[in-house]
């Protein structure tokens, strides 16, 4: 018999960078990101931060990954890059459409179009007047996910399901 790989990778990167939740609730972002395919995560130290994961941590968020891959089929495993500082990843040369998630901007905009796309995601109480003002500066575009206010690990899953969803109900971009 013939075996045959199926292909369930998106077909753009997708990037979550994000604060990090307390307790289980990291795990339970990681497999969720997994799930929807998100091809890179980034842990954020913000200003407002309460969790620092340690490097421990990023071997104990390798491993759940792994185990979410296996659930779901994925042919890749989701990248999980090293902590970094907010200030520093924004200013990083990043390919796709540059996305921060935000509550409190009445000119946030929605989504109009599939492709790439890198998503910011705040600690508890949201990014901080400073970080904003940094992350427009560096060409990221605030976007609201809609009048309530969501959890990390919430807002994070929703970003990558709109995108995710985005690639398989839009045609892509020529």
């Amino acid at each position: 018999r013939e075996r045959l790989e199926a292909d369930r990778e998106l077909l753009f990167p997708l990037v979550i960078a994000s604060a990090l939740p307390k307790g289980d609730r990291a795990d339970f972002l990681l497999e969720k990101l997994v799930e929807l395919g998100v091809t890179t995560f980034v842990p954020l130290i913000c200003e407002r931060s309460v969790v620092v994961p340690k490097e421990f941590k990023q071997e104990k968020y390798q491993r759940a990954v792994v185990e979410a891959s296996k659930q779901c089929g994925r042919n890749m495993l989701m990248e999980v890059r090293p902590t970094i500082k907010f200030a520093e990843f924004v200013k990083e040369s990043l390919d796709g459409e540059k996305r921060v998630l935000h509550t409190n901007d009445s000119k946030a905009d929605r989504l109009q179009s599939v492709g790439p796309r890198v998503w910011l995601v705040g600690p508890e109480g949201g990014f901080s007047e400073s970080e904003m003002k940094l992350a427009l500066e560096h060409g990221w575009h605030p976007t609201s996910l809609g009048p309530r206010i969501f959890r990390i690990e919430t807002a994070a899953i929703a970003a990558a399901a709109i995108s995710s969803f985005a690639s398989v109900a839009l045609p892509t971009p020529s």
